[in-house]
C-alpha cells in the first residue's frame, strides 16, 4: 500500500455553504487520523517516502458540493442480514432531512436488485416519518438480496430517478459494486456519487476497527455460549458445540470465547486443524475434566471437506457445514472409544442476524448514517465510511477490494484465546 492509496475521489470543489449550524468542522488538510496507532507498521511508510499515512477524517465541511435543494438520494441495503441496518438507513434518512434539507429521499428494495427494472421493486419514498422507528426492529425495512446485477441498468435508474448520491450499505460484494457503479458513472460523466457504509457481520472489512452489527452479534452469542457450558455439566462426559458465523475470519468465535470464559476449543477459519488432532485433545478433555465447550466458526475446518463445493449467489464459495460434520465426527469417535457422551448442537446464526442493535451499536450505526451523508454532501466518492483509532474515517474503496481482514493466527487476540481455553497451539 503507498500513501496516495488513501486519497478519495471528489466530483469537484466544494462552493456551496452548507446549511448545517455548528460550530466544528472538519479541516481537510489538519484533520487526519493515522493509518495504524503501531509505530512498527508506521516507520517503513517514513522511511520509504517520509509521509505519515493518513486516512480523511470522517465528519461535516463547512462547504458543500450539491445544492441541497436540487437533489435526490438513493438507500439500498445488500447481502446477508445483520443487527444495525435499520438504525444506519434511519439515520441517513434524518441527517439528509434535518442536517441538509433534502427531501427527495428513496429507498431501492432488495438489494442491488431494486435498482434493475427487470424484477420491478418500486422504490420506497423515505421520510422522518416512515423512518422514526425501525430502529427498534432487527432486519431491513427495505429488504435484501445477493448478486450482482447489470451495472449500465443499474445507473440508468439512478440517472432516470434524478439520483445525486446512491448509499450503500453492505459487505465486501456490496463495495465491489460500487466501484463498478462508480466506474459506469465516470464513463458517462455524471455528476452522481456513490458512498458505501460496511456492513458485515463477521467483521472482516479491512482497514476498519470494527463494523456495525458486530459487537450486539458478540454478545448475543453469550447466550448460546452459556446454554451450552449448561448443558455440558449437566451431563456425565456432556460436550456443548456451538456454530457462530465467520466465513473466512473468526472474529466473532474469537471474541465469544473471551466474552464468556467457559470455552475450551475456539476453532476459526485462520487456523487449520486435523480431525485427529482435534478428537485426541477433546478426549483428553473429556476424560480429565468430564465435559466440554466447542465454539467454530462456520468458516472453519474447511480443509477436512472436498475442494469444490460450488459458489453462492454472490459467487462466494460455498462451505461444507463444519458444525453438523464435527457433530458426526464427535459421535462416531466416542462411540468407537466405548466412552459414552451427551452432546448437544446450538446454531444460533438466524436468531443472531436477525436481532436489534444493542445500545453500543444504535450509536455507531447512528454516527455512521451521519458521516456518510456529510461524505456524501460534499461530493466524495467510490469510498466508505471506516473506523480507526477511535475515530470515523473515509477510506477509499479500492482499497480494500478483493481483501479481507482476518484474525492473525500470532496476534495477541489469538494468543489470549488459547491461554483463555487451554487447547493445544496445534491439533
Amino acid at each position: 500500500m503507498n500513501v496516495s492509496d488513501l486519497i478519495i475521489e471528489k466530483l469537484g470543489e466544494c462552493r456551496v455553504n452548507t446549511p448545517m449550524h455548528q460550530s466544528v468542522f472538519i479541516d481537510d488538510d489538519e484533520d487526519r487520523i493515522l493509518f495504524t496507532s503501531n509505530l512498527k507498521e508506521l516507520k517503513p511508510f517514513v522511511e520509504s517516502c517520509g509521509e505519515i499515512p493518513c486516512f480523511e477524517m470522517a465528519g461535516p465541511r463547512d462547504r458543500i458540493f450539491f445544492d441541497p435543494a436540487e437533489i435526490g438520494c438513493g438507500i439500498v441495503t445488500c447481502g446477508g442480514l445483520c443487527p444495525g441496518i435499520n438504525d444506519v438507513i434511519r439515520a441517513i434518512v434524518m441527517s439528509l432531512y434535518h442536517h441538509y434539507g433534502v427531501r427527495n429521499i428513496w429507498g431501492f428494495r432488495y438489494g442491488y436488485e431494486g435498482l434493475a427494472p427487470k424484477y420491478g421493486h418500486t422504490p420506497i419514498a423515505l421520510t422522518p416519518e416512515k423512518v422514526k422507528d425501525i430502529h427498534n426492529s432487527g432486519g431491513t425495512i427495505l429488504g435484501s438480496s445477493r448478486g450482482p446485477q447489470d451495472v449500465s441498468q443499474m445507473v440508468d435508474t439512478l440517472e432516470q430517478m434524478n439520483i445525486s448520491t446512491l448509499y450503500a450499505i453492505g459487505g465486501d460484494g456490496t463495495m465491489s459494486g460500487i466501484s463498478a457503479i462508480c466506474a459506469e458513472i465516470s464513463r458517462r460523466e455524471l455528476q452522481m456519487n456513490v458512498i458505501g457504509i460496511p456492513k458485515t457481520i463477521d467483521n472482516d472489512i479491512a482497514y476498519i476497527d470494527m463494523s456495525f452489527g458486530y459487537i450486539t452479534a458478540v454478545e448475543a452469542s453469550n447466550t448460546s455460549t452459556y446454554t451450552a457450558y449448561v448443558e455440558a455439566m449437566g451431563a456425565r462426559n456432556g460436550i456443548g458445540l456451538v456454530k457462530l458465523m465467520g466465513r473466512e475470519s473468526g472474529f466473532i468465535a474469537a471474541s465469544a470465547t473471551l466474552a464468556n470464559n467457559v470455552v475450551n476449543f475456539c476453532l476459526i477459519p485462520e487456523v487449520d486443524f486435523t480431525l485427529e488432532g482435534f478428537l485426541a485433545a477433546l478426549k483428553k478433555r473429556i476424560t480429565t475434566r468430564g465435559y466440554a465447550v466447542i465454539v467454530v466458526g462456520e468458516g472453519a475446518g474447511q480443509n477436512l471437506f472436498p475442494d469444490d463445493l460450488g459458489t453462492d449467489a454472490s459467487g462466494n464459495p460455498k462451505l461444507g457445514n463444519i458444525g453438523h460434520y464435527l457433530r458426526e465426527q464427535i459421535k462416531e469417535f466416542f462411540a468407537a472409544e466405548e466412552i459414552e457422551i451427551i452432546l448437544k448442537y446450538i446454531d444460533p446464526s438466524y436468531t443472531i442476524r436477525s436481532m436489534p442493535a444493542n445500545a453500543y451499536d444504535s450509536a455507531f450505526c447512528l454516527l455512521m448514517g451521519y458521516n456518510a451523508v456529510h461524505a456524501g454532501m460534499t461530493g466524495r466518492t467510490n469510498m466508505f465510511i471506516g473506523h480507526a483509532n477511535n475515530q470515523f474515517t473515509h477510506v477509499p474503496i479500492p482499497l480494500v477490494v478483493n481483501k479481507r481482514k482476518k484474525v492473525d493466527p500470532m496476534s495477541r487476540m489469538w494468543e489470549d484465546v488459547l491461554s483463555c481455553t487451554g487447547q493445544p497451539e496445534m491439533m
